[in-house]
């Protein structure tokens, strides 16, 4: 295992998490020779030049590494600047990023077109009204058609998110008109994402598109397809086939595994291996060969997005967040380790062969080396996972390693979807947000933040997150979650309507009001596209500005360490929204570009970008940003509702 060489010392181990059942297992491991993702982090410098993104090597002529003390100092050997430099590496980790999601979705997309043809007989449509009510959402006629007419009809319409070369995609119905029109202005609303993705690859080659500005335009164009196009997409299927999530009381961290139970994790980003597993872990023939290898039974356990989708439509306990997933391992408890696609780790496969876990990779865009490979097909999907149960039975049977389980168990509520929110506020027959915009109207409710994103071991796992959430909820400002940001937050305890005793006063009183947390688990890190819808129907209802650029709202991804989160971000400022990164961020402070994404994107109608590493200063940083829509919006003072008595009634006469 790649062991710290002795000069390499340690960091102690409550300054890498503050997830006790991880922390146990960092011990653990070290004491046991195996290194994990904390330590390499803290042994493994990260490189300065690359940090600032101020190195191009985008040609053979260098790499050319320019000084971040002194931007405009000199330029590559092309001529390009430190702007041209750090658009067009902002603009590829956006492309890559975006592609991510986008590839997610458009293999949503092909699963749903082969279910309503017949082909793929494992799965159905199981939310009916969300195709229904997704078809009318891009204008398709329903009344009077079959559902089978009416999946095929969207199927078309949602297949030129993808592949259309002109035109505007099929979800740019769905912005609100005021928020369209700015993007039409400036010319940032996407195509089709594959002409997006490839167009923005093209303009960063040598040589080509050199303006700081229209990297950007690009860059906006091309995160807009991922959010509004390629993610919103897998979304939107994904409830189709597998039902639209509503809220659920489950269990998350390490305390979930069971000694004398079959423990599978599956871990990834894609719904269709895991909505397999769940089928293959409760057969009970499976079951029976797990009891008769001497096991009470199979426990099935989700780690990282495909894990948060699982414990939004079906209550499937998970283990834990991306910083995790190696840890998890050490315990010795799990028996099978299933992956598909994102935010995988090449060191899981290590450690899993420490522990003679059965690792497998299952999609064809990702194998590891020395990985055992199962592939997974959705016209046969059981051929895949009754495999993986077989083989971590077998693995039951044979356990050679002592099991540390760490204790600690947390109850936290999931799966609140747009649709639900829409429910909980209004009912069944007047759904509507228009109680969410009262109350942001009369001050009970400060503002929305979105709190999403990875983990990264360059900080204090989960730290950010948790602070900066009890910052927001302290100062009445509702979150919404998705992604690893959402298990930190779930093992601290906010997940549930008692954390609303952490709130302030008005949005504890909302809380209390309705029954709900103060902090909205929405699902995995794809699901953002939700809070975007969240958003648009804050506007449609009205009270609080025309655009997404209005609302008193505001986003931050506090731990971020993905290409998918710089794309996630730009979608989120292109589409109006004040967004925060933590960690670190690929520019050089007080250069034209970084004024530009920090400043200038605002001043042009959309919104901008914000960074800062302590997660309470970012919490100021958002909170003076709602309270300046707030007072744009003139609802910056407390307006409660007054019944009028007759003395006063006296006095307007």
């Amino acid at each position: 295992m790649d062991k710290p060489k002795d000069k390499d010392k340690l960091p102690d181990i409550k300054d890498l998490t503050i997830c006790e059942s991880t922390g146990q297992m960092i011990e653990k491991a070290r004491s046991e020779g195996i290194v994990l993702g904390f330590d390499r982090a803290a042994t493994m410098k990260a490189c300065p030049i690359g940090a600032d993104s101020a190195c191009c090597k985008h040609c053979a002529m260098g790499p050319c590494r320019l000084n971040s003390k002194d931007p405009y100092g000199k330029v590559g050997v092309c001529g390009a600047t430190i702007d041209t430099i750090m658009a067009r590496n902002f603009g590829r980790m956006i492309a890559a990023g975006g592609a991510a999601h986008t590839d997610h979705g458009m293999v949503m997309l092909d699963v749903f077109r082969d279910v309503i043809s017949g082909k793929i007989t494992d799965y159905e449509v199981k939310d009916t009204e969300k195709l229904i009510s997704v078809a009318e959402s891009v204008d398709i006629e329903t009344e009077g058609k079959s559902m089978e007419d009416i999946a095929k009809e969207l199927y078309a319409e949602l297949e030129r998110t993808y592949t259309q070369v002109e035109g505007e995609i099929p979800f740019a119905k769905r912005v609100p008109p005021k928020t369209l029109e700015t993007w039409r202005k400036l010319g940032i609303v996407p195509r089709g994402a594959m002409r997006e993705i490839m167009e923005m690859m093209h303009r960063t080659h040598m040589g080509v598109d050199q303006d700081y500005k229209n990297i950007t335009t690009q860059c906006s164009r091309t995160a807009l397809s991922d959010g509004w196009g390629g993610s919103m997409v897998a979304t939107e299927i994904s409830d189709i086939l597998f039902g639209t999530p509503v809220p659920v009381a489950t269990e998350v961290n390490m305390g979930v595994l069971k000694e004398n139970e079959v423990n599978i994790i599956v871990h990834g980003h894609e719904p269709n291996l895991f909505e397999s597993m769940i089928a293959s872990a409760n057969s009970p023939s499976l079951i029976e060969a797990a009891k008769a290898a001497g096991a009470g039974g199979i426990n099935l356990v989700g780690m990282c997005c495909s894990g948060l989708e699982m414990i939004s439509r079906h209550g499937i306990p998970h283990a834990g967040n991306f910083s995790s997933t190696e840890a998890i391992l050490v315990t010795g408890a799990v028996d099978a380790f299933a992956v598909d696609i994102q935010c995988i780790q090449q060191g899981l496969m290590k450690v899993a062969k420490c522990y003679d876990t059965y690792m497998f990779t299952t999609n064809p865009r990702c194998k590891i080396e020395g990985c055992d490979h199962l592939e997974f097909h959705e016209d046969k999907p059981l051929d895949t996972t009754d495999e993986i149960v077989i083989k971590a039975i077998s693995r039951f049977k044979g356990r050679k390693h002592p099991v540390q389980i760490p204790k600690t168990k947390n109850t936290s509520i999931h799966g609140f979807s747009y649709e639900y929110i829409n429910y909980m506020l209004g009912g069944s027959f007047r759904g509507s947000y228009t109680p969410l915009n009262d109350n942001i109207i009369n001050g009970r409710i400060r503002g929305v933040a979105g709190v999403v994103g990875c983990t990264n071991p360059r900080v204090k796992q989960d730290y950010s997150h948790v602070e900066l959430v009890k910052e927001l909820i302290k100062n009445d400002v509702l979150v919404l979650q998705t992604g690893c940001s959402q298990i930190a937050l779930a093992k601290a305890g906010l997940l549930t309507p008692e954390a609303a005793y952490l709130a302030g006063d008005g949005l504890r009183e909302v809380c209390e009001t309705v029954g709900m947390p103060p902090v909205l688990g929405l699902g995995a890190c794809v699901d953002n596209s939700r809070i975007l819808i969240a958003a648009s129907e804050m506007v449609k209802v009205g009270g609080l500005g025309e655009s997404l650029a209005d609302l008193p709202v505001a986003g931050c991804a506090p731990e971020y360490m993905s290409e998918k989160a710089i794309c996630i971000g730009q979608y989120f400022v292109a589409s109006g929204v004040y967004t925060v990164f933590g960690v670190t961020f690929p520019i050089v402070e007080g250069t034209a570009f970084q004024k530009y994404l920090f400043e200038g994107l605002e001043q042009e109608g959309l919104g901008k970008w914000g960074f800062a590493k302590d997660p309470h200063e970012i919490a100021k940083m958002m909170i003076a940003h709602i309270d300046k829509k707030r007072k744009a919006l003139g609802i910056d003072k407390t307006r409660e509702r007054k019944l009028v008595d007759m003395a006063e009634r006296r006095e307007l006469a």
